[in-house]
C-alpha cells in the first residue's frame, strides 16, 4: 500500500477553528481504505474502512493532552 498526500483548503475542524491542512488516503485494493485529514491547528478525522464492509471513524480534536477524541463512530457488518 502507498499512500496519497495532498493539501486541503479550510474548512471546520472538530474545534470549530476554519484551517487547511493535509489529506491522507490509501487502499490495499481489496476493501480496507483508510483516510485522514491532518488540520493545521492539530485536529484530525479519520475513517478506516474494513474487508467486511465495517467503517470506524473518529474525530480528534487538538489539545493539551495529544488530543481528545470528540466524535467517534462504528458501523457493524452490513447484511
Amino acid at each position: 500500500m502507498v499512500g496519497i498526500r495532498a493539501p486541503f483548503d479550510a474548512e471546520p475542524a472538530p474545534c470549530g477553528k476554519t484551517v487547511g491542512g493535509e489529506s491522507y488516503r490509501d487502499s490495499d485494493g481489496e476493501g480496507f481504505a483508510v483516510w485522514v485529514r491532518y488540520y493545521e491547528c492539530g485536529c484530525r478525522r479519520t475513517r478506516h474502512e474494513y474487508h467486511d464492509g465495517s467503517v470506524t471513524a473518529t474525530a480528534v480534536k487538538h489539545g493539551r493532552k495529544e488530543g481528545k477524541i470528540f466524535w467517534e463512530e462504528q458501523s457493524g457488518h452490513p447484511v
